[in-house]
């Protein structure tokens, strides 16, 4: 297969580093809006004084220094890109965190990636208080809701949630820092240090992997700004620069979103208009009708609920030029029906964490309905059989990609990089693909045992760990089962210890440790779970059992 290359004016090597990025985005668009959120639009030229404000903090009011790892946990707010910008200027690894996290999901995550400061939401900190001491974050840096709104509407809104609403649980850290007021207060212009350029590690992004173990994918500055421009050749196609108003429903602590609304999007200076609650269908609908949309990428949970909602028809989508779908497979009937009551076809795409993430995307005027398209530039794929061996187009194996936008490896899991990377620098994917003469990519089957939740990775060992604490559970397995609004639901199957198992009280353990998305959704008492020889959980005969 031949390789096809980025054109001049893409090559990403004009860019050493992301701040040099944003530095020229926020310059050479600094009058355009960047983001627009909650009601409040900020140019590119707003961001850049915010954002450089934070930066100033971080290097001068506290002790992280260039290379030390700063989580953000964050839903899609002003503050995001304010946060992300600042921290990546000031030589800082941002670690994205979800922010539907359980406290055991935050533990591990900041214990693994040794986060020694904090940007997060006031309603997640009664969660942060109570793992504060296991970790090493020094630097807590609190922000509440409307915080970037007007002044009166920021303390009618951020009074209504915490008082009215009852959506900030009380807690108590020591030291924390209003975010608020750090962005408020100029400061002096600051030369950012020379360091993170390159293959230097600029994101962590937690993943399952190929394995199941919650392990950080290292994303390099290079690897990145590479990603960016590869996203930007397919986008040229269809979306203009510095016109476009881009819809992000997606949350920003996702590879995809995150690649395509800090990066991609803002590089092009265009306007990405932040949804902070997406399951509110209603308010999403609203920003449909309230702004000439462009585009948006979204997944089939989405475009399902958009397309069942009572006020559909009164989106007028005569300015859309491109819908896009990452995450989770589209099923036909939904892409068919979208098409059909839009004029304008879903460009499905396929990506992963460990790639920074995107791998391949439907050409606009050449997409193939099942496919995932053709590979973006700079990148190689072959297909392999269970033993390495290349088979032949048209044949089903495992995915294998190699190319500038594929990670440096797993934070601190040299095994597991070692597993997932060979050699010369093929990363395997586990998952199972066709490619066709014309390079189109269908998926066949997605990594073994992985369960696709609304778009969102959730791998059977994490749920099994958790429900076999229970006291009352001998073992468990955990599999996916389809589900037309999700694309899979969460089936548990658990052999009962001595005494008889309160399937309602597995249930409330489940609550107490596993983010909403990964609760078992049915829950199976069966007297024994099939394994092979040398004792692993035979998940393929599970999803056979009737």
């Amino acid at each position: 297969m031949s390789i096809e290359r980025l054109s001049e004016d893409l090559r990403p090597e004009k860019f050493s580093t992301l701040t040099e990025v944003v530095d020229y985005f926020c310059t050479e668009h600094a009058q355009l809006p960047a983001y627009t959120c909650l009601g409040r639009t900020l140019t590119y030229g707003e961001v850049d004084e915010l954002s450089d404000r934070f930066a100033h903090y971080l290097m001068t009011q506290t002790n992280l220094k260039p290379g030390d790892r700063i989580a953000i946990q964050l839903p899609n707010l002003l503050q995001f890109p304010i946060a992300f910008f600042g921290a990546t200027r000031a030589g800082l690894v941002v670690v994205n965190t979800n922010p539907l996290y359980t406290v055991q999901e935050m533990a591990h995550q900041f214990k693994d990636s040794g986060v020694k400061g904090i940007v997060i939401l006031s309603s997640f900190c009664d969660k942060l208080e109570k793992i504060l001491p296991q970790t090493e974050i020094e630097t807590v840096i609190v922000t509440q809701l409307a915080d970037i709104q007007k002044p009166m509407k920021r303390l009618f809104v951020n009074f209504m949630i915490k008082y009215i609403r009852k959506m900030v649980p009380a807690y108590e850290i020591q030291g924390a820092v209003d975010f608020q007021k750090i962005v408020n207060t100029p400061a002096p212009k600051i030369r950012y240090p020379e360091s993170g350029r390159g293959h230097d590690v600029a994101l962590i992004l937690y993943t399952g992997g190929t394995t199941g173990v919650a392990k950080g994918a290292m994303l390099s500055h290079s690897n990145l700004i590479t990603n960016m421009m590869q996203l930007r050749s397919r986008c040229l196609s269809v979306i203009d620069d510095k016109i476009e108003n881009i819809l992000s429903p997606l949350p920003l602590y996702h590879s995809y979103a995150f690649l395509l609304h800090c990066l991609t999007m803002p590089y092009a200076g265009n306007h990405n208009i932040l949804v902070a609650n997406p399951r509110d269908t209603s308010a999403l609908i609203k920003l449909f009708t309230q702004w000439p949309i462009s585009g948006f990428v979204g997944i089939n949970t989405l475009y399902l609920a958009l397309l069942r909602h009572k006020d559909f028809s009164s989106i007028d989508f005569s300015s859309m030029k491109f819908c896009g779908a990452g995450g989770m497979a589209m099923t036909t009937s939904v892409s068919e029906e979208w098409a059909e009551s839009t004029g304008s076809p879903i460009y499905e795409g396929y990506g992963l964490t460990e790639c920074s993430p995107v791998v391949s995307v439907n050409i606009p005027g050449k997409e193939r309905l099942g496919t995932v398209g053709p590979v973006v530039p700079e990148t190689e794929t072959k297909v392999v059989d269970d033993v390495g061996n290349e088979v032949a187009s048209g044949e089903t194996g495992e995915l294998w990609i190699r190319g500038p936008q594929v990670m440096q490896g797993y934070w601190q899991h040299d095994s597991e990089t070692e597993n997932a990377l060979t050699g010369d620098g093929w990363f395997k994917t586990g998952d199972y693909v066709r490619i066709s003469d014309d390079d189109y990519i269908s998926i066949v089957d997605r990594k073994k045992d992985m369960i696709l939740v609304s778009g969102f990775n959730v791998f059977p060992n994490e749920i099994e760990d958790w429900v076999n604490r229970h006291p009352d559970v001998l073992e468990s397995a955990a599999i996916g089962v389809p589900c037309e609004k999700t694309g899979e639901l969460i089936k548990l199957f658990i052999v009962p210890n001595e005494k008889e198992v309160d399937i309602e009280s597995v249930k409330a353990h489940c609550r107490e440790g596993l983010t909403a998305y990964k609760i078992p959704r049915e829950v199976v008492l069966i007297d024994d779970i099939p394994k092979s020889i040398i004792g692993k959980i035979l998940h393929r005969e599970l999803r056979e059992t009737p």
